[in-house]
């Protein structure tokens, strides 16, 4: 009985996703034509590049205050060589500080993102929802980033639509699509590139690319 009970619930459910409309889009792709989005992103990377400037200058002190106290040690008296590791401890977590209250969880980059990418990120949404409310979609998936989609009929793929929603002509903003990129590949191999070793990257979640799982649901 009990058996019996499962497989018609099975069977229910199953026959109510099967009655649903479903699309997929990619915001990889919307957000790339979207020039409010690559003018904020550009700003973004400069802020993060001049505090990643900033954070640089004070190691480099810090290493040159270390350097001098090393080859300095064997002369100075107790007194004087407590103080001078003192003022290194206090150098040290000056750094730490300040690469937090940039880099770390809820710091400035942080701040700075939601108040930048964020707007664009809700028109997107709202986008979004507007298709998904006129087209009858119960499911719209986001193909970006690490999608679990193993496959996608392009038929089904709205990300035109979501850019006719928000008055952006993909045809037209081509030119801008790829001239953004170009930018974007050119500061990677400036200030950024430093990125994959920089100790900031520790302190960052994620990927900076925002996909549908980042929107609001």
């Amino acid at each position: 009985m009990k058996r019996a009970f499962l497989s018609i619930v099975l069977c229910l459910i199953i026959g109510y996703c099967n009655a649903q409309k479903y699309a997929c889009f990619d915001s990889e792709y919307v957000l790339s034509k979207i020039s409010d989005y690559q003018q904020a992103q550009k700003r973004l990377d400069q802020y993060a590049a001049d505090w990643q400037k900033e954070l640089e200058a004070k190691q480099q002190e810090l290493e040159g205050l270390r350097n001098a106290y090393q080859q300095e040690a064997y002369l100075l008296p107790e007194n004087l060589k407590r103080r001078r590791q003192e003022d290194l401890r206090s150098k040290e977590q000056e750094v730490k500080t300040l690469q937090y209250q940039y880099f770390g969880v809820g710091g400035e980059l942080d701040k700075k993102r939601a108040e930048l990418i964020k707007p664009v990120q809700d028109r997107v949404y709202n986008a979004l929802a507007r298709l998904a409310t006129e087209k009858g979609y119960a499911f719209i998936f986001d193909k970006a980033g690490n999608s679990t989609l193993a496959y996608v009929n392009q038929k089904y793929d709205v990300s035109s639509q979501v850019l006719e929603m928000l008055g952006v002509s993909a045809a037209s903003s081509k030119q801008q699509g790829d001239s953004g990129k170009a930018d974007s590949q050119k500061d990677s191999k400036g200030g950024m590139g430093k990125e994959q070793s920089d100790p900031k990257k520790q302190m960052r979640d994620k990927d900076s690319k925002p996909t549908l799982n980042k929107m609001k649901r």
